[in-house]
């Protein structure tokens, strides 16, 4: 993991929350209520249960809450372009994969 200066966290937390608030959007269609405002991503599944994304500023982290996985903290890793669970090492985008590639109307994929 790579220290991201306050400026280079805010601009790529946004970037990423805001795409995956678009792919979310797009591919849960009807079946999840998908709202990205004031830096705060809520996806909340019409079948139950919400997971809801946040960027930490103080620790340069995405902090996702899910029904499935509970907490967990996500850092930018730069070797590998991809915010990486600060314990598993695994991917934000593969866990949200994983947990809500079940509720998709189509292929839940991101870039």
């Amino acid at each position: 993991m790579t220290d991201l200066s306050e400026s280079e966290f805010e601009r790529l937390a946004g970037q990423t929350l805001e795409g995956i608030a678009d792919i979310l959007d797009s591919t849960l269609g009807d079946g999840a209520d998908v709202d990205f405002s004031g830096g705060i991503l809520t996806c909340t599944l019409d079948s139950g249960g919400q997971y809801v994304l946040n960027r930490h500023t103080p620790n340069r982290q995405i902090w996702l809450s899910s029904p499935r996985s509970g907490a967990s903290h996500y850092a930018f890793d730069v070797g590998r372009a991809a915010w990486a669970d600060t314990r598993t090492g695994r991917t934000l985008t593969d866990v949200l994969v994983e947990e809500l590639g079940g509720a998709a109307k189509g292929r839940l994929a991101f870039a």
